[in-house]
């Protein structure tokens, strides 16, 4: 049987959005509303695999919700919603549970750096993580999936689990009308070169929330005087801006703010170059700021709007939880019909 297409993706509720967010994943998530159908999830349950504060829990996916409709994706148009109002994401994981096995969990890169050296210690949720990732993306039958370096072993594991479930039940699924497996093959879908954003005073470390410096990064929630003022104080070198790519190798502050400047105006390092190379660094910095702050600056004021009014975000998550739950109920009254549940 043919599925049809659907893109899903999950953004975890852990606070502090910033401009690595927003140009590694979210600006693509905004694209992707005009040619596909998109399921858009506030994973709050795969949060919870290491301690959150059940304060800040609520508060940070408030935040995602409000920075997905501030960046330009329709709540009407796509399902946005939060995970943890779906039960069936956690139904189905726990069929996965059943599936999947434990050499290929072991596999899993992510678990063996978060969980570091005390593994023994770790939460069996951060263990499972996978199989409740494979799950998110299966119990809507979803084709494709937007990820990144850091996701893709996980994706690689839904495959394998929707085609070790398709195998281990052929016979009951296909006495339930399904001809050709029941779940898909879930396919990485990628969106050109992925933008990666290094930080402001430190152009070889990842943007993170996790820097105790502030202006290691640009926030989301920033208002336009704090965005100008980050990137005027981000760390460069004395030397011009190169004509030529190759002219960034050795200086990662150069590249990392070129490259930015890049994805925000949609446009390439080389092209950035051709306009500004050979130039002063000063005057490369004031384009971006203008650049940015004009970018940034709407979206920070739109989600300090859409936050202080709790009421909406509730409702928008609302409205795409049912809308999630009927797709997903689909899904869960087939996957018990096929493993011999009995239901009502």
């Amino acid at each position: 049987m043919a599925f049809k297409e659907l893109v899903f993706s999950g953004v975890q509720p852990t606070g502090n959005l910033h401009l690595g967010n927003y140009l590694g994943a979210i600006v693509k998530f905004v694209d992707l509303q005009r040619s596909h159908d998109c399921i858009y999830c506030v994973v709050d349950m795969h949060a919870i695999t290491v301690w959150q504060d059940p304060v800040e829990l609520p508060r940070n996916t408030r935040e995602v919700t409000a920075a997905f409709i501030a960046c330009g994706i329709d709540p009407k148009k796509n399902i946005i919603f939060n995970q943890s109002q779906v039960a069936e994401h956690a139904e189905l994981a726990w069929v996965f549970n059943c599936v999947a096995r434990i050499g290929w969990l072991n596999r899993m890169t992510q678990f063996k750096e978060k969980a570091g050296k005390d593994r023994e210690n770790a939460s069996i949720g951060l263990f499972a993580y996978p199989a409740l990732m494979a799950a998110d993306i299966l119990v809507y039958r979803a084709t494709h999936v937007p990820v990144g370096e850091d996701q893709k072993q996980h994706l690689e594991l839904a495959r394998d689990i929707a085609q070790k479930f398709n195998n281990d039940f052929a016979q009951s699924i296909a006495s339930h009308g399904f001809t050709d497996g029941f779940f898909p093959q879930p396919e990485p879908l990628i969106q050109g070169p992925a933008t990666r954003v290094m930080s402001l005073r430190d152009g070889t470390k990842k943007m993170s929330k996790s820097d105790p410096s502030d202006y290691s990064r640009i926030n989301l929630t920033d208002d336009a005087e704090t965005v100008a003022q980050k990137i005027r104080k981000a760390k460069t070198d004395p030397e011009p801006l190169p004509s030529e790519e190759k002219g960034l190798e050795g200086r990662p502050e150069a590249d990392n703010l070129v490259g930015i400047y890049a994805a925000l105006n949609g446009t390439t390092k080389p092209d950035v170059l051709i306009q500004f190379g050979g130039g002063q660094f000063s005057t490369f910095k004031n384009a971006l700021v203008d650049l940015a702050v004009s970018t940034l600056g709407p979206i920070g004021a739109e989600m300090k709007r859409l936050v202080q009014d709790p009421s909406y975000i509730d409702s928008v998550l609302g409205d795409g939880s049912a809308r999630a739950q009927v797709l997903a109920g689909e899904t869960m009254k087939s996957v018990k019909d096929i493993v011999g549940f009995v239901r009502r």
